[in-house]
């Protein structure tokens, strides 16, 4: 019988605190019979945000298609049965068969389209590869190339787990750079070129810099002229440029824009330094985690090198059928005269006006009580909380402060973040990170608890 100590080293030292011992404690609770308000994880449909109708009619009609031989009266739109049939005259297979490893021809030519629409620029279809979602896409360009020990790639502190979970993984170096908390946790030019000269100067060879705009876990949206001194600095260190773009439809703020790196970097006209980007239809509006559906657009790299990406992708086959055909959905939306056009619009304005509302919420409200503070999220959809605790709260035994604190906000008041420690934060400081996806109302009412929490967890 295999036991822990049959395990990869590289497995035990991984760790992902988005669902670690907090969670794993929260479902204990859970089974016990006690509330648990998940806001652990990006996760909208579980706090009943409704899949979009667009969306659902047409992979209902793919996954079964004898359903469009029948007289289906009222119970799709037009258009959507218009859409299935497209569809499935292209691909007359099916979903139940496998695709080019790359993906889907004609659901690659519309991402491309779609970015070319979105920014203003060309977009080569033949250079974009539909995966499992965006993490799938992320860890196949971390895979092809993390080559030895000794290279790394610069991750953000504060940065989603997954990225150095999957370094451990690899055997690389994650090397971290802190993000500005100060200011609106934009990338500081400084701290890049710290966090680089400290990896050199310990034998690590840094490969690429990966960027998370709207940030996770921040909340952040990153500025034109942020980007480009990002792209300025990868040019001057000859580091590819990993840019998870997964919440770009999620904005908030009136004053902040999104702005692709592919569309900051085309009007530098700059092609020589490597960029890799990811989408996903589970984080933004549409909030789809579970079809695990996005894609990855590459640009500035040699031919023999996308076919060996293209490669380790066929190792899996291709990814999911009906993921691909959802990334397909999320990209050529309902227009103007389609019989969908309205509630599509309702549906998404509904859902993003729900989350606007809810990051002022959280923001406001946070920040009025004694010992947090929190910089008001303008896009995606989580809050990185600084909190301050008393000295002999920071004195705990095996386990972070901020980890403490989070474990007892859950059993006092069945709340569940992620301590910023699972994330990185920088010394001296404490923070969790919170989703802002619950419903009005319980938004409200889970800052009351905190409230009273904070107090009574930091009264002498």
């Amino acid at each position: 019988m295999l036991t822990i100590e049959s395990i990869s080293p590289k497995l035990l030292k991984a760790e992902y605190a988005v669902r670690g011992r907090i969670t794993i404690r929260a479902q204990e609770l859970e089974r016990q019979g006690r509330k648990i308000t998940y806001c652990n994880i990006g996760n909208p449909h579980t706090f009943n945000q409704k899949p979009l109708s667009y969306v659902r009619e047409v992979l209902s009609l793919l996954e079964f298609p004898q359903l469009l031989e029948k007289d289906l009266g009222d119970l799709f739109h037009s258009d959507s049965i218009s859409r299935a049939k497209h569809i499935l005259k292209q691909m007359p297979e099916g979903l139940g068969a496998y695709s080019e490893s790359s993906g889907v021809s004609f659901v690659r030519e519309a991402v491309a389209k779609f970015i070319n629409n979105r920014d203003g620029i060309s977009s080569n279809p033949d250079r974009i590869i539909l995966t499992d979602g965006a993490s799938k896409a992320a860890q196949t360009v971390l895979t092809a190339i993390i080559k030895n020990d000794k290279d790394g790639i610069m991750l953000p502190i504060p940065q989603y787990p997954m990225y150095s979970a999957t370094m451990t993984l690899l055997g690389g170096h994650s090397i971290g750079y802190y993000l500005d908390e100060e200011n609106h946790w934009q990338l500081n030019e400084h701290a890049l070129h710290t966090s680089y000269a400290n990896a050199v100067k310990q034998g690590i060879n840094p490969l690429a810099i990966t960027v998370i705009n709207p940030g996770n876990p921040t909340g952040a949206v990153l500025s034109y002229e942020n980007i480009k001194m990002i792209i300025y600095f990868a040019r001057k260190h000859n580091l590819a440029i990993l840019a998870d773009e997964v919440y770009q439809e999620n904005i908030y703020s009136k004053s902040s824009s999104f702005h692709s790196f592919a569309k900051v970097m085309d009007d530098m006209k700059i092609k020589d330094v490597s960029l890799f980007s990811f989408h996903s239809m589970s984080k933004g509006f549409y909030g789809e985690c579970g079809h695990r559906s996005g894609y990855l657009e590459v640009r500035n790299v040699s031919d023999e090198m996308f076919a060996q990406l293209v490669k380790l992708q066929s190792i899996n086959l291709c990814a999911n059928l009906v993921g691909q055909m959802a990334t397909y959905l999320m990209v050529t939306p309902p227009h103007p005269g389609d019989a969908s056009y309205e509630l599509y619009i309702h549906e998404r304005t509904s859902i993003l006006n729900d989350l606007k509302e809810k990051s002022l919420i959280i923001g406001e409200a946070l920040n009025k009580i004694d010992g947090i503070k929190v910089n008001i999220p303008e896009g995606a959809m989580y809050a990185f909380v600084n909190i301050t605790l008393p000295e002999y709260r920071l004195n705990t035994a095996d386990i972070a402060p901020d980890e403490a604190y989070c474990l007892a906000l859950l059993e006092k008041t069945g709340i569940c973040v992620v301590p910023g420690s699972g994330f990185g934060q920088h010394p001296g400081t404490l923070h969790f990170r919170t989703t802002f996806l619950p419903p009005k109302e319980a938004i409200l009412e889970l800052v009351q608890q905190l409230e009273n929490f904070h107090r009574e967890y930091t009264s002498n």
